[in-house]
């Protein structure tokens, strides 16, 4: 009998409703600044009584208030994170980043989507990112990149790190490298010292003895005419445990490497949380 669509001026709910009664064929607009959620019969002088009525009683829902709106300034995430970060909710970091009036909403939007796993944030291309309701590609990529700031925090300092054992070149790539869904493949040039000269990339995607060449693992230190390096690379799986490739292509760098004076202190497989030294168990060395 009654067709009653609803448009909202503008989000705070100040409306205009338009309703349509079809037993006069007459659409009505009105601006109901009191108490637009009920319209009042007396709107409708043309309806029928049993058409007011209805209209009575209708309710039109506001769109809900973005939490920004309503909450005090001590508890609005960007206060929050100006006087303790330490102590916010990842959807408050978060929204910090997003900004603007929907940031609370934006924010548990997006760690809904990724299950709360900042690990598959991370990961995401941007335009994924992006396509939760109200996130634009820029602030996907600000958030992508607030991520990586925390990795580089969580680093530790390599400039001129030592290495003293495994542990110590395990910790500078440990962090980084077990988050990686595919598999890398990367050399620790180091000096005389045992300090670190460079960190260099060599493969990514697939790493075994039929890809993996030789004279391009060992470029790094030949470049800088260093006298060691260390091997390393990760396991997606999570799982560090060195397979037959792992091993044959240890075996190889080894061989191929006193060639030119250079020693291969080790070769690291990283997984979640643990690595692997083939060097401490013997295992193409």
């Amino acid at each position: 009998m009654i067709k009653l669509p609803v448009k909202w001026t503008n989000r705070l709910g100040e409306g205009g409703t338009q309703a349509t009664c079809k037993k006069n064929n007459s659409t009505y607009v009105l601006n109901s600044q009191a108490n637009p959620r009920r319209i009042s019969a007396g709107i409708f002088p043309l309806c029928t009584q049993e058409v007011q009525i209805m209209l009575n009683t209708t309710t039109f829902p506001y769109p809900p208030i973005p939490q920004m709106r309503v909450l005090p300034l001590r508890e609005q995430p960007a206060y929050r994170v100006r006087t303790n970060a330490a102590a916010c909710s990842l959807s408050e970091l978060l929204a910090t980043v997003v900004g603007g009036v929907q940031q609370i909403e934006i924010a548990e939007a997006l760690l809904a989507r990724f299950d709360g796993d900042l690990a598959r944030i991370y990961h995401a291309h941007p335009d994924q990112i992006a396509s939760i309701h109200g996130l634009g590609g820029s602030t996907a990529v600000r958030i992508k990149a607030a991520l990586a700031l925390g990795l580089k925090l969580s680093e530790p300092n390599r400039e001129r790190a030592v290495i003293n054992s495994p542990s110590d070149a395990a910790a500078l790539v440990q962090d980084e490298m077990s988050l990686l869904e595919q598999e890398y493949l990367r050399v620790i040039v180091l000096n005389t010292r045992n300090q670190v000269l460079e960190i260099r990339e060599i493969y990514h995607g697939s790493v075994n003895s039929s890809q993996v060449r030789i004279a391009e693992v060992l470029r790094p230190a030949v470049e800088r005419m260093a006298p060691a390096m260390i091997v390393v690379h990760n396991h997606p799986s999570g799982d560090p445990k060195a397979s037959p490739d792992d091993v044959a292509i240890t075996r190889s760098l080894v061989k191929a490497a006193k060639l030119f004076d250079i020693e291969i202190l080790d070769h690291l497989i990283i997984g979640k949380g643990s690595f692997t030294s083939l060097k401490e168990k013997r295992l193409g060395f």
